[in-house]
């Protein structure tokens, strides 16, 4: 059985994801090298590698193709229609064009979403610093799934009395300069994979202005965020995997509902708060699933 996938950039969750669709098809017997031959792209985020890639899959013997991260998923779609996508880490699927509703897709391409509750998300960044009063958002024009998260973030902090100010950029170079663009209290970060691979360069500007920096994912709180209500990405890889398993088994991914997963933690990094010159309450520390 063999197995084409795709991701979009290097960045700590993606692999991770990956990690998990693996030990799942593992799991289930399908071992690489033994009755399966996995390959994994990697177009560093280059728009027009990452078509060649689609392109190239699209005339290969592969059988199934996993996508990961929306625009992955958005390139197989567009030039795959014969065998089976299974995506993971796809925001707003429905939105990006990818399945006609989260519930019947409808097509030849299912897979998990890593949608999150913004409004919760911002609740905590204001539970750790109760007078923010502006937050600033970086986000890939480039990601669909990054534009529906901004355009919910921006509602959400209108219903708590913040002002949600965004700046957009076309690649991960470009993410220092737009960050120090935005004159706020406190800084967003989307699942957003251009923005994330250059988390350090949002961390910094949050150092150096004294901005508390809230992220989207637990590895970005290890890279130097100070906190994150996240999804476990390598369960979710797991749970795309099983996903693909059950299609191997002859499911048809038209009837398979897109899947959520149900389980937040919430990481903090205490240290990483100080050098932005924040203390984190005790309160949201007694309440945190993990303390770096």
């Amino acid at each position: 059985m063999s197995v084409g996938a795709v991701t979009i950039v290097s960045h700590p969750s993606l692999d991770l994801l990956y990690e998990g669709i693996t030990e799942a098809l593992a799991d289930a017997g399908y071992v690489e090298g033994e009755n399966l031959e996995m390959s994994l792209e990697n177009p560093q985020g280059d728009q027009a590698t990452l078509a060649s890639i689609a392109n190239t899959f699209a005339a290969s013997d592969k059988e199934y193709f996993v996508a990961i991260a929306t625009p992955p998923a958005q390139a197989l779609a567009q030039v795959i229609t014969d065998r089976p996508i299974v995506f993971a880490s796809v925001t707003d699927p429905a939105a990006a064009g990818l399945v006609d509703s989260m519930d019947a897709p409808g097509g030849n391409i299912t897979g998990t979403s890593d949608q999150l509750p913004t409004d919760q998300q911002l609740q905590v960044l204001t539970e750790i610093d109760p007078s923010v009063k502006t937050v600033g958002i970086v986000y890939s024009s480039a990601e669909v799934n990054a534009q529906v998260q901004a355009e919910a973030a921006v509602e959400a902090g209108r219903q708590l009395g913040i002002e949600v100010l965004t700046a957009t950029v076309t690649n991960s170079s470009e993410v220092q300069q737009a960050a120090e663009s935005l004159d706020v209290d406190a800084y967003f970060v989307l699942v957003d994979n251009t923005v994330v691979s250059a988390m350090e360069s949002m961390v910094q500007v949050a150092e150096q202005h004294h901005r508390l920096l809230v992220a989207s994912d637990a590895d970005s709180v290890e890279r130097g965020a100070a906190a994150a209500l996240a999804t476990d990405y390598e369960a979710q890889g797991r749970q795309t995997g099983e996903m693909l398993v059950r299609i191997i088994e002859g499911a048809d991914p038209a009837d398979m509902p897109v899947e959520l997963q149900e389980s937040l933690e919430l990481v903090i990094n205490p240290d990483a708060a100080e050098a932005m010159g924040v203390t984190i309450p005790d309160a949201v520390v007694k309440k945190a699933d993990e303390t770096l």
